[in-house]
């Protein structure tokens, strides 16, 4: 399987994509969405159906995620996390720290409220300002 090195880094982020729970789907008004570090996922295919859990590593080379307490016993003893293709999983919860990603949804249109307010009350001080000096000469 190494025909991931062929493929450049910008088409490899289409195959991190995995599909959203009901919930996410009417929130954020989309089918699917790439997966991150910190999102919650649900897995839906293979040995460890079922589990859920958070993302600790992606891996874009190979579209494999590492999810907390997905672990396999090694013959030797130790545990060794084992890799979860991206699209045998579905995001439960997403993480929202990501600006880029949150774009478009209610948190990032308040945070540019907040800003815009901030800017706004800087601009009436500074021609509070110019008005008081004006008014004294």
């Amino acid at each position: 399987m190494m025909f991931y090195k062929l493929i450049s880094k910008h088409k490899r982020e289409k195959l991190l994509g995995a599909n959203l729970s009901e919930n996410l789907r009417k929130q954020h008004n989309k089918r699917s969405m790439r997966v991150i570090k910190g999102d919650t996922v649900r897995i839906l295919r293979g040995e460890y159906v079922g589990i859920e859990g958070k993302i600790e590593k992606v891996n874009t080379e190979r579209s494999t995620l590492s999810i907390e307490g997905v672990q396999r016993e090694k013959i030797r003893g130790g545990k060794v996390k084992v890799q979860i293709h991206a699209s045998n999983v579905q995001i439960i919860s997403v993480n929202t720290d990501d600006e880029f990603r949150m774009k478009g949804t209610q948190k990032a249109k308040e945070k540019m409220t907040k800003v815009k307010k901030g800017k706004e009350m800087k601009k009436s001080a500074v021609k509070k300002k110019e008005l008081v000096k004006e008014g004294e000469t």
